[in-house]
């Protein structure tokens, strides 16, 4: 997180390798500010965070930054008349929690028992045995991303004592059990988070 703007954060993904893949998301006022060309803003920003800075001391950069503008996307519908759309060809959500493999496996597990009930010759119902069981996993990872962007999660994640059972329930859901009936940060998410963000916020 950057130390003074909570709606300006980083991400830092090691590999194998010994590089890494580094970028930062915020506002696009306020990264535009930034003077240079992408590779210095990068830079700039890298060094406003002191903990990233330390991290990077001996970094090469070696690679050209780029920047990319929006990336949320969704469609009018996630399937129809010979089509169904799988992972992030059907939902893309801001990538904080790297939910992407998990609805990527999702929408391909629902999509192959649905086709394979329709081959049996069955009646199925696209909507209902695909669309709708898809979208209630999504939308519970979506309220997480809202709720971080509007700097409530962020509270709930930096809160100092957390009840361990709120916790192994959020952890869970970023984990990819963002379809768990039986976990009451799923079956109720908006309302919960809400009230889990005032509750960090007065104490």
């Amino acid at each position: 997180m950057h130390p003074a703007h909570d709606d300006l954060w980083y991400w830092l993904i090691p590999f194998a390798d010994g590089r890494a893949s580094l970028g930062v998301v915020g506002k696009t006022r306020d990264l535009i500010q930034t003077s240079g060309g992408e590779i210095e803003k990068l830079q700039s920003l890298v060094r406003q965070a002191p903990s990233l800075q330390r991290l990077l001391a001996r970094a090469r950069w070696d690679t050209p930054a780029r920047k990319l503008i929006g990336y949320s996307a969704n469609v009018r519908a996630l399937c129809g008349p010979g089509y169904a759309l799988l992972g992030n060809a059907g939902e893309f959500l801001d990538p904080i929690f790297s939910s992407g493999v998990t609805i990527a496996f999702k929408s391909s597990s629902l999509a192959a028992a649905t086709l394979e009930r329709q081959f049996r010759g069955e009646k199925v119902d696209w909507i209902a045995d695909f669309a709708a069981p898809l979208k209630r996993g999504v939308d519970t990872f979506r309220a997480f991303v809202e709720s971080w962007y509007r700097s409530g999660f962020q509270r709930i994640i930096f809160y100092a004592k957390p009840p361990p059972g709120i916790r192994r329930m959020i952890s869970a859901i970023l984990a990819g059990y963002g379809w768990d009936q039986t976990n009451p940060y799923v079956r109720d998410t908006e309302r919960r988070l809400v009230a889990l963000e005032e509750l960090c916020c007065e104490r």
